[in-house]
């Protein structure tokens, strides 16, 4: 008698169903709409007519040529590079300390509780936090300035383009570094230990086992952490919105800001908010296709090459001896 097969894979699709519904509900259906109204004349709040413009890229041009969006674009890639090389360079730091079996950090887990900290805080308290640190003229840093000798009267730090930048950048670096060193640590946890036991019988001191095997080893880490910031820096909206409402005069203004001043203050420009949105989108597809392609494991790419072409091959000799079968 044949066993009557049982396939469990009905069951995984049940589970996945909530998910993917609620994706298809929450993420993909604005996504697609979003991208539609981007050729459209969508306008006004209440507004539930629309139509298709006759020049379809005319909302998409009209973004790309305004100085406000080249200055957020700017602004949003310079506030990025600034705050992400910093916060690499010491979460790398950190990572390798916290993984290094030479050091016996006592109350390790404290600190990494510490550094990861402020990445739970929401951005709301954090830039009430920083406003009134910064606050004029009887904010903590004036009175610490001023007491100190350092200024001789109250200084208004955030009406000053540079330091307002310099702020959000440190701020940034601040709130992400902490998690950053959380997925690198895990990155180097998931290296063999057999590995840094042979580099340390060969004689590799503490900076030759990091530059030579953690770094190689976590490439794909790297490539994850640069991404997601990517995505993130990009998209950088809390800080400069709820700090600095993106001034002083358009500084921190960020393209995330900008859409969001297109959309919701005062002129309700819903189809080039939606042609910017969909412009960053294009924007950080690519990027991130580029950086997938150059910082791929090529060895691993090699290998896969040579799997299918060890496939096909397999393929083509089956069909030769089927055709012979059959003659």
């Amino acid at each position: 008698m044949k066993k009557k097969s049982f396939s469990y894979a009905k069951y995984g699709y049940i589970f996945t169903l909530p998910f993917t519904i609620a994706y298809l509900i929450f993420s993909a259906y604005p996504t697609l709409y979003t991208a539609i109204i981007g050729f459209t004349d969508l306008k006004g709040i209440g507004k539930t007519d629309w139509h298709f413009l006759k020049e379809p890229f005319a909302n998409f041009v009209t973004i790309l040529t305004s100085p406000t969006f080249q200055n957020a674009f700017k602004n949003t890639v310079f506030l990025w590079v600034c705050n992400f090389i910093p916060q690499l360079l010491l979460a790398l730091l950190l990572a390798a300390w916290f993984t290094d079996r030479r050091f016996k950090i006592p109350g390790e887990g404290a600190f990494k509780v510490m550094f990861y900290m402020p990445n739970i805080i929401t951005a709301a308290t954090i830039a009430i936090l920083f406003n009134a640190l910064f606050g004029y003229p009887m904010g903590p840093v004036n009175d610490l300035l001023t007491r100190f000798g350092f200024i001789s009267q109250p200084y208004n730090f955030l009406v000053k383009k540079s330091v307002a930048k310099g702020v959000v950048i440190f701020i940034q670096t601040w709130m992400w570094y902490g998690y950053t060193m959380i997925i690198l640590i895990s990155g180097i946890l998931g290296i063999s230990p057999e590995i840094f036991e042979a580099a340390e019988v060969d004689g590799a001191n503490g900076w030759q086992t990091f530059w030579h095997v953690t770094l190689p080893n976590i490439r794909t880490i790297m490539l994850f952490t640069l991404v997601t910031s990517l995505i993130g820096g990009l998209n950088m909206f809390d800080i400069p919105r709820l700090f600095l409402m993106g001034g002083p005069d358009n500084a921190t203004l960020t393209t995330s800001v900008f859409i969001y001043n297109q959309a919701f203050s005062g002129s309700y420009m819903y189809n080039r908010a939606a042609a910017a949105s969909m412009i960053m989108f294009i924007i950080i597809s690519a990027v991130s296709g580029i950086m997938f392609y150059f910082l791929r494991d090529k060895d691993e790419a090699k290998l896969h090459k040579v799997m299918k072409q060890q496939i096909k091959a397999e393929r083509r000799r089956q069909k030769e001896l089927a055709k012979g079968g059959q003659a």
